[in-house]
């Protein structure tokens, strides 16, 4: 009979803590309102859309002077956190 008071006890303290623990859903809404009316909006895959001027820069390996000098200032700036 002492056993199963004793396993009373810790039961009913477990169960109040395990509920002392237990945080509230937290629910997220968008800031928006949905005026599709739930039909997909898709463009037209002919859409010409927004013109983009990409830069011409041409791609040049780095020298190997410009990789050491790299690796030397990040050394140094790991070495000086």
């Amino acid at each position: 009979m002492k056993n199963f008071a004793k396993f009373a006890i810790l039961a009913s303290s477990a169960a109040l803590a395990l509920s002392a623990c237990q945080v509230e859903e937290v629910t997220m809404e968008a800031d928006a309102e949905d005026l599709s009316g739930g039909e997909f909006i898709v463009t037209p895959a002919d859409a010409e859309g927004v013109k983009v001027n990409l830069p011409e820069t041409p791609m040049t390996p780095a020298t190997q002077e410009e990789i050491d000098a790299a690796a030397a200032a990040e050394a140094e700036s790991e070495a000086a956190e």
